[in-house]
């Protein structure tokens, strides 16, 4: 049960992802700030390449590079969720998040031939990236893992590479 309910969470924030992508789409014009506050704006931007625009003028073969990169990914994910999930639940969740932003950018890519996305911040002349949902679901999963790879997971049986006295 609890395996079908992180599919269902990388579902939920599939949606959301998808969802609001289309009103940015829909709401926002390309590269047209709108000021929410201070700090932060809505700005519709298009991502060809990877993390912070990554290979994004490399003349169009890296999204097919980036579609199968994706896909690959999604499935190793699937597969490792699978086999996870009953010792090692919180890893499971980290790659739940993982999946969904994953799967978000993949049908963008599919779609578009870039990532759209359309949340700034900024503060006293940096502007960080423009980033969506799904690129929040990835960072919010690679750091759960991260903590989870240091911390440990609570319950999770120790390794059998560690000699016994």
């Amino acid at each position: 049960m609890r395996l079908l309910l992180l599919f269902g969470l990388s579902a939920v924030l599939l949606v959301l992802d998808q969802l609001t992508k289309q009103a940015a789409l829909s709401q926002l014009l390309y590269g047209q700030p709108v000021r929410v506050t201070s700090w932060f704006n809505w700005n519709l931007a298009y991502n060809a390449g990877a993390a912070w625009s990554f290979l994004s003028e490399a003349g169009g073969w890296q999204r097919w590079f980036f579609i199968v990169i994706s896909s690959v990914v999604s499935v190793v994910l699937v597969v490792w969720m699978c086999r996870a999930w009953r010792r090692e639940p919180l890893l499971t969740l980290s790659l739940a998040l993982i999946l969904s932003g994953a799967v978000g950018n993949l049908i963008d890519r599919v779609r578009f031939g870039y990532v759209v996305d359309f949340i700034q911040w900024h503060y006293g002349g940096f502007v960080f990236p423009t980033f969506n949902v799904a690129d929040m679901a990835i960072t919010g999963g690679a750091l759960l893992m991260v903590w989870v790879s240091f911390r440990g997971e609570p319950g999770a049986a120790p390794d059998n590479d560690t000699e016994t006295q």
